[in-house]
């Protein structure tokens, strides 16, 4: 093989092709965690793998614009591949349900696509599936998502994990009582994410803000934990903003508290998001020998009105390529009916044939093939394939 010949076998830095047992356990992972979805009443949705520019803009606040892998149609719009499915979903709620006052529940599966050198491990294609309720402002709704997504986490074989809950609207309210300007929000937003205390001080200590309004927003990066730390971050709330926020919070414990969910909850005031159209509650799952959240959800009231269709709307995204990787790791993935058959025959085909239907009539996924090799040869290909046996017809 010439060297173009070895180069074309590889795939691009950031993907890669997945086979065998380790694609069956993505599709049952994947098919019992859409399983509790749709027990919930969430109806499948399907959105193109490319869109308009637009639906992915600065303005509607998602990926920027450098993550993005552009083209051109023949008419030289601007498409991208799908960076993130509630743009998406949002666009289509928009366009098919404009005038509908009843909530609308939707659930998804399908690849994203993110082009970034940052990669730490992270695959620039993935697999994702969510949720996304749309015309329900209430807190039974952010409640309702965050039960959902516990549920789901357990159904598809998870035990111990953390989905830590937060409220965006707690640090908009500090930042807008401080008088901050919206490029030092965002540079704040920066040092909370990352937990660096120092540069936020030194950011703040740099501005002509108040001492009481100082120490409240230094006190965001410690405001996480169980449900006591709400009335801890209600001291530092000097706002109505951010005192509505920890109130919504305690109500949807109180919620979560009768779904029977709340082991699992915890609370992070600190919590900020990468796209800039979360209104409200926000929310990420954590488990352990995982690098990152493999679940991100939260409300997004003001998304639906950039389509034209007003309506409040929360939701949340579970990345399944990472859920396998971690149920693989803690060695919890759910157990998987292997009815894989290969059938091997000598001479009479019309026996083979037969006997081969006879086991696909039984729900045996039946491979015929003649021999030619040795039989050391067919278990070894059976093994490595994901064959349950090898059956050998004289």
């Amino acid at each position: 093989m010439d060297f173009k010949g070895k180069r074309l076998v590889h795939t691009p830095e950031g993907v890669r092709d997945i086979y065998g047992k380790e694609y069956a356990n993505k599709q049952n992972i994947q098919k019992l965690f859409e399983n509790k979805l749709h027990s919930f009443g969430y109806q499948n949705i399907q959105t193109p793998t490319f869109e308009f520019f637009d639906v992915f803009s600065r303005e509607i606040g998602t990926t920027p614009s450098k993550e993005l892998y552009k083209f051109f149609d023949k008419e030289g719009n601007t498409l991208v591949l799908r960076p993130d499915f509630t743009p998406s979903i949002a666009r289509c709620a928009a366009k098919y349900f404009m005038d509908e006052t009843i909530p609308l529940r939707f659930c998804y599966a399908g690849n994203n696509f993110i082009n970034t050198n940052n990669l730490q491990g992270k695959l620039k294609e993935t697999t994702q599936m969510g949720a996304e309720l749309i015309g329900d402002a209430s807190p039974e709704a952010d409640a309702e998502m965050i039960a959902m997504l516990v549920e789901s986490l357990l159904n598809a074989g998870l035990k111990e994990f953390q989905v830590s809950v937060g409220q965006i609207d707690y640090f908009k309210g500090l930042c807008s009582n401080a008088g901050l300007d919206e490029e030092t929000q965002h540079a704040l937003r920066e040092f909370i994410s990352s937990r660096n205390d120092f540069g936020a001080q030194e950011l703040l200590l740099g501005k002509n803000i108040s001492a009481q309004s100082i120490e409240a927003l230094l006190h965001v990066n410690s405001l996480f934990g169980s449900y006591d730390i709400l009335d801890k971050a209600l001291e530092y709330a000097d706002n109505p903003r951010s005192q509505k926020a920890i109130e919504r919070l305690k109500q949807v414990y109180k919620l979560l508290q009768i779904y029977g969910v709340d082991e699992y909850i915890s609370f992070d005031l600190a919590m900020v998001s990468k796209y800039n159209y979360y209104t409200g509650v926000i929310f990420s799952a954590y488990t352990y020998q995982a690098g990152s959240a493999i679940a991100k959800g939260g409300r997004y009231d003001n998304l639906l009105e950039k389509f034209g269709k007003p309506a409040p709307a929360t939701g949340f995204v579970v990345t399944i390529d990472d859920l396998v990787s971690v149920l693989i790791r803690q060695n919890l993935c759910p157990k998987l009916e292997n009815k894989n058959l290969l059938l091997v025959y000598t001479d009479n085909f019309e026996m083979a044939a037969a006997k081969a239907k006879l086991y696909r009539e039984q729900g045996y996924s039946t491979v015929l093939l003649k021999k030619k090799e040795s039989e050391e040869n067919y278990k070894r290909f059976a093994e490595n394939n994901y064959f349950s046996e090898v059956i050998f017809l004289s």
